[in-house]
């Protein structure tokens, strides 16, 4: 029967045969099968490995594959290929910024292998599988495309045997504490300790007069290196891919939207009344910590309702001849990371209350600082609103977020005497500034706009009422 089976099958069967001690026999090779590892001893390995190799070296064999001769499970291993991932339809390429393992590293499957830096947000690569490294197809800062092989993984495997040296290290470390006995000597050490003696003499001759030279040698190299007083230097970095995009956009708003901004001063001093009745209830009951973003995000949805406008967009060909008109507010809120200005989403802010809007922000705000963003949390929005005020910033006139029509801008919150029913009162003050598209909206629409929200902050319960 055994002259009727193909020839790879024989030399299996043969292999098999020759390491009966063992009932399974795992062979790890890579893709090229140029390697193999085998479990067995005895004189018959050497031989076994041979026949293995012609074996495995046949078409009829799948890499990554466990079949079974004779009663005899063979298991074979091959590399896999880690590609750039799907990033999203307007992302086809990225800046490979580092690798998050090193060749030989075991990783565990969808663990994170490497970063890649997009025009809006870091993807992660992870492993499709576990296995080890085997070797990185490219370097750090290439552009690589999606689809793009960039990893070699060794499938399959077990991690490295940490374990097994943690407790050599252990014993290293029992080591010194046998000297420990002979601490109880102490007294003669301490009369070794009249030796220096001996050091002491060293000290007259003057060989170690030379080294001070050779350190003042050094240090004046380095008083070199200081720049000296009057001197100007300069130094260039290169833009990532983040600012680059940013950069992009600034000015395409700038060269398309006919922008104007608007101001107008609010006070501040019911909201924040509003906030310090509520905020420990409020925190208590949903852990929410009630801020300033969820009310002026609040009050623009209702404003919206009497001026649609404001959250619609020109779009088209040759700068757009169509007006889009929503039934639904997503609004971008701005937040400073270290890599430059995101502009998460909160969808849906029209079916919200206080609380929801804020926890919203609150959750997308944590994901930013923690570079954890996805496409789909910065795709979309139709208003945007950035706060500068946290910053400092007095007043500002915000750029435009294309394709949207307007932008709010926040600012820090002043005391200043303000005219009340003809007495001069100390109130908390902030100026607003809405940056719009002319082409969409006439003069008159923005500065309602923005006379209801200062409104709606100036009088908290109209937006509970919503009138």
């Amino acid at each position: 029967m055994a002259s009727r089976l193909p020839l790879y099958q024989q030399q299996l069967m043969t292999a098999a045969r020759l390491t009966q001690r063992s009932r399974s026999l795992h062979v790890g090779a890579s893709r090229s099968l140029s390697s193999l590892a085998m479990q067995g001893r005895g004189a018959a390995v050497r031989p076994v490995s041979k026949l293995m190799r012609s074996a495995l070296q046949s078409s009829n064999v799948n890499n990554s594959s466990l079949f079974s001769l004779g009663g005899y499970q063979v298991r074979t291993y091959a590399d896999s290929i880690v590609k750039v991932p799907q990033m999203a339809e307007s992302i086809t390429e990225g800046t490979l910024k580092q690798f998050s393992k090193q060749i030989g590293d075991y990783v565990e499957r969808d663990e994170e292998i490497a970063t890649i830096e997009t025009d809006k947000i870091d993807v992660s690569v992870n492993a499709p599988e576990a296995g080890t490294i085997k070797e990185f197809l490219v370097s750090e800062e290439d552009t690589v495309t999606v689809g793009q092989e960039i990893i070699k993984l060794e499938a399959g495997g077990e991690p490295a045997p940490k374990k097994e040296e943690e407790p050599k290290k252990e014993e290293a470390g029992e080591a010194p504490k046998q000297p420990a006995e002979p601490k109880k000597e102490e007294p003669k050490p301490e009369q070794k300790t009249e030796a220096p003696k001996a050091e002491e003499k060293p000290k007259a001759p003057s060989a170690p007069k030379p080294e001070p030279p050779a350190q003042k040698q050094k240090q004046e190299p380095a008083a070199s290196q200081q720049p000296q007083p009057g001197s100007r230097e300069e130094r260039r970095v290169k833009m990532n891919r983040m600012r680059l995009r940013i950069a992009e956009r600034l000015k395409q708003s700038q060269n398309t939207a006919a922008s104007l901004t608007t101001f107008n001063e609010v006070d501040m001093s019911s909201l924040m009344e509003f906030r310090k009745l509520y905020k420990d209830d409020v925190l208590k009951r949903t852990g929410v910590k009630l801020g300033f973003m969820s009310a002026f995000s609040r009050a623009c949805v209702l404003a919206m309702k009497e001026l649609p406008a404001v959250n619609a967009s020109i779009e088209g060909p040759n700068g757009g001849d169509t007006i889009v008109y929503r039934d639904y507010v997503d609004i971008s809120v701005a937040v400073a990371t270290e890599k430059g200005l995101v502009t998460p989403v909160v969808r849906n802010a029209e079916t919200m209350d206080l609380v929801g809007i804020e926890q919203a922000i609150a959750n997308l705000g944590k994901k930013a600082r923690d570079n954890k963003l996805t496409i789909e949390d910065m795709a979309g929005g139709t208003f945007t609103i950035s706060n500068g005020g946290v910053f400092g910033s007095l007043m500002g006139t915000p750029i435009i977020n294309l394709p949207q029509t307007a932008v709010l801008g926040l600012h820090a919150i002043k005391e200043k005497p303000v005219a009340i029913n003809g007495k001069v009162e100390i109130r908390p003050m902030m100026y607003l500034a809405l940056t719009y598209d002319h082409r969409l909206l006439d003069g008159r629409e923005a500065v309602t706009f923005l006379v209801k929200v200062k409104e709606y902050i100036e009088d908290p319960r109209r937006m509970l009422l919503g009138i």
